[in-house]
């Protein structure tokens, strides 16, 4: 797979361009989604805080 690296217990991911690169993705662990009860198309609030990406779930 590409995109996964293991260091220790740390999972390493990249980023990846989408379509026209006008957009990037990152894939998450399975097991990480699960635990969060995400699931796919959902929507998520992504911000930015010390060089940081936070992502968490929309609520209305």
């Amino acid at each position: 797979m590409a995109g996964r690296r293991k260091v220790g217990k740390e999972n390493i991911r990249s980023l990846s361009k989408v379509s026209s690169g006008k957009s990037y993705a990152i894939t998450l662990p399975k097991d990480l989604l699960r635990a969060l009860g995400w699931k796919e198309r959902q929507k998520l609030i992504v911000s930015v805080k010390r060089k940081r990406l936070i992502v968490r779930d929309w609520k209305k």
